[in-house]
């Protein structure tokens, strides 16, 4: 029985108490973080087209209630690859989250394992998977695929190795995208220091003790931990954009390899078109995620809401279609189940709540996103997420 309770501020650190929703977390991360780290989290590709439509795009659905339809009994679970998971959403892969607060890799795993959520470790993050694996086992690992087939074949048995369920291979990045607006905040792949930097740093010591030198201190200066087999170059390191090209080469090819290397659930994540979805159902993935890399790639790419309809239609209602970019409301998550998505990922705001208040922080967003579906559920008049259709949609012209 899903009774909702207003929640109460009285138990939230004082930092959390204004967050009443995901929104609110991204101004309060942008006063605590520096300038370079906050910038690489909330920009996008070139003119950020494709980020202003992922959100512009929820206003194109509006929802269709029913009434007096007895939803006292109802639950907003899901069940995935055989997991049973609490809730429709989960935490997207996102890199080097562990500069936006101390060992962040391990703060969302713990915190989405502790809620029964899906949470995916990104490849481009600064702690050793086996860390990540170890404490949070749930956790499902995302991949950017090597240039060559015999460090992707070393790379997916590490995975395997660490013990890892679900693999995500992300493939909409032959080449680095055109990311203006990490140049004009100061950020760089790799990092460079600057007196710019320092003075970012200086102006929030908050950062500078509790994430940055408490990580240097502990650990030493943070790596890329796992794009390869072995352990990558520091982030201050000149050959970590020579790690990061040489992928415009790669094909389905490829993928297959992968496929048939890896036992467990393998995901395609980075599509937009139908006949991708259908070429990666053929190869013998478990499911895919419609992306558009929350517009960090191609701007001006269509947001994954606009393909979600045609792709379920092609691919059918059994096989699992999930999608990020641009998630923000219990009501975003409910319009892509509805058009037939079977869970939604959300990166920025999880991302945001760990700068603000670590584990608590992330607890906390995925409490109120939470209570938000719950909320929704009981006002459209349906006890379970498969109930949701296209018949709690109406389109609305523009």
């Amino acid at each position: 029985m899903a009774n909702y309770a207003e929640p109460s501020s009285v138990q939230l650190p004082a930092a959390l108490r204004p967050m009443l929703s995901l929104h609110d977390f991204e101004g309060a991360a942008r006063r605590r973080l520096p300038r370079p780290i906050f910038g690489y989290i909330a920009g996008a590709a070139e003119d950020c087209a494709s980020l202003r439509d992922n959100r512009e795009v929820f206003a194109e659905y509006g929802l269709v209630t029913r009434v007096l339809r007895d939803v006292s009994q109802r639950s907003q679970s899901v069940t995935l690859f055989g997991q049973r998971y609490s809730s429709p959403f989960g935490i997207a892969p996102m890199g080097i989250n562990a500069l936006s607060t101390y060992r962040g890799d391990l703060v969302l795993a713990r915190a989405a394992q502790q809620a029964g959520v899906v949470s995916i470790m990104s490849g481009t993050s600064l702690i050793p998977m086996e860390d990540v694996a170890r404490e949070s086992p749930a956790t499902w690992f995302q991949a950017y695929i090597p240039g060559d087939q015999a460090r992707i074949d070393a790379l997916i048995d590490r995975v395997e190795r660490a013990g890892f369920s679900t693999l995500v291979v992300t493939v909409d990045i032959p080449i680095s995208a055109n990311r203006e607006n990490n140049i004009r905040t100061g950020f760089s792949t790799p990092l460079r220091p600057s007196l710019r930097l320092a003075w970012d740093g200086m102006v929030r010591p908050a950062w500078v003790l509790n994430t940055f030198l408490r990580t240097l201190w502990r650990h030493g200066m943070p790596h890329f931990e796992n794009s390869f087999a072995t352990r990558g170059a520091p982030i201050l390191s000149p050959s970590v954009l020579r790690d990061f090209s040489a992928r415009d080469h790669l094909n389905w090819q490829h993928l297959e390899a992968i496929r048939r290397r890896w036992k467990g659930p393998l995901v395609v994540k980075g599509l937009l078109s139908v006949e991708d979805a259908l070429q990666a159902q053929r190869i013998g993935a478990d499911g895919i995620v419609l992306s558009n890399h929350g517009g960090r790639q191609l701007d001006g790419a269509a947001s994954p809401m606009r393909v979600l309809e045609a792709v379920v239609q092609a691919v059918g209602p059994d096989y699992p279609v999930l999608i990020d970019s641009g998630f923000r409301r219990g009501a975003d998550v409910l319009k892509a189940l509805a058009l037939g998505a079977r869970m939604v990922l959300i990166g920025r705001p999880f991302n945001y709540a760990a700068a603000v208040a670590g584990e608590a922080g992330v607890a906390h967003a995925i409490g109120l996103l939470r209570d938000e579906v719950d909320r929704n559920m009981a006002m459209l008049g349906v006890t379970a997420c498969h109930e949701l259709g296209p018949q709690h949609l109406v389109r609305r012209h523009r």
